[in-house]
């Protein structure tokens, strides 16, 4: 492979990424959907949560041709639904996960 054929992700992006664990990681995720839920042991509890919140994340992200991203709150949003749901079984998710959203790359 030819170094000047791989490619990185934006600036953009990592600060996206960044911000986003940050949240997750201080407990401050979506504060409007997840008040008063202490979520980081369910998500930090087993590899296998955390790894479907990046999914999830990484795969509701959109980002436009010069790599700047368009919807890291929607993303956030749709992580901080899931989040939800393992902390309180009762929540409903609208709309409902569709299966592109949840599914983890090899």
């Amino acid at each position: 492979m030819h170094d000047a054929l791989v490619g990185h992700l934006s600036v953009d992006v990592r600060a996206s990424l960044r911000l986003f664990a940050f949240y997750l990681a201080n407990g401050t995720l979506d504060l409007d959907l997840l008040d008063g839920f202490d979520y980081r042991s369910a998500v930090f509890h087993s590899g296998s949560s955390l790894e479907q919140v990046f999914a999830i994340y990484s795969n509701v992200l959109r980002i436009d041709a010069d790599g700047m991203v368009l919807n890291d709150g929607e993303a956030q949003y749709r992580v901080a639904q899931w989040v939800r749901v393992c902390c309180d079984p009762s929540y409903q998710v609208e709309p409902p996960f569709e299966d592109w959203e949840l599914e983890l790359h090899l």
